[in-house]
């Protein structure tokens, strides 16, 4: 049977991501009250950072389990983000038991967070993989889609690699949707039909958080 992390241990990794976050830059979150408080959720975040991932977990108002890349697991890093309730996913193949151990976050009530384009890029949900489609349609659990903006807006002079120390980072959390048509279909067209719908959704929660943070936009 595979093991579903709890949610006392992602509290854990909220609990080190709330001063870790605030410690280091001055996040500024808007929305996070449209997070439903209990039940199942799933936070569809934007991936430009390696930051973005820690800090919503840090700020968002529940505890939340991220599907994290295997890689992400090396030395000390793999014991650390296991115990914080963490999940590691094979992205190169269809990883069952990270499959398994999401649905049972969900079936729990928990939360599950999800960066919908797979991979670290321009952060603007322009091209979705189906895995987001698959774990909305089959859990049934709403999605809020989460914008983080300003952590890539410049390098930091001590450690290029992260925005400069006490700078803004906004996180704007968006109204929480459906992403099945009601059928409960599940077949390859209906993901692939909810993945065009979840698309439209997060693009047009991005755009508005851009106008909002006056972070661009039109």
């Amino acid at each position: 049977m595979t093991e579903v992390p709890s949610a006392r241990s992602a509290d854990v990794g909220r609990r080190i991501g709330v001063g870790l976050m605030y410690g280091l830059w001055k996040p500024r979150v808007l929305g996070a009250w449209k997070v439903p408080t209990h039940g199942p959720v799933i936070l569809a975040v934007n991936h430009s950072h390696n930051i973005d991932g820690p800090m919503v977990m840090g700020v968002a108002p529940r505890p939340t389990h991220f599907l994290i890349k295997k890689e992400a697991f090396v030395g000390p890093l793999d014991p650390f983000l296991t115990g914080i309730g963490q999940l590691k996913v094979d992205r190169d193949t269809t990883d069952r038991t990270a499959i398994t151990r999401a649905l049972g976050v969900l079936e729990k009530g928990g939360v599950l967070g999800i960066f919908p384009e797979g991979t670290r890029g321009e952060g603007d949900f322009a091209s979705l993989r189906a895995g987001l489609a698959y774990f909305a349609v089959r859990s049934g659990a709403p999605i809020v889609p989460v914008a983080v903006l300003g952590s890539t807006d410049r390098a930091g002079r001590l450690i290029k690699g992260l925005p400069p120390l006490r700078s803004r980072v906004d996180v704007v959390f968006g109204e929480p949707f459906e992403a099945g048509d009601g059928s409960g279909r599940r077949t390859r067209t209906a993901l692939d039909e909810a993945t065009g719908r979840i698309q439209k959704q997060l693009a047009a929660h991005l755009e508005n958080a851009r106008r909002f943070t006056g972070r661009g936009g039109c």
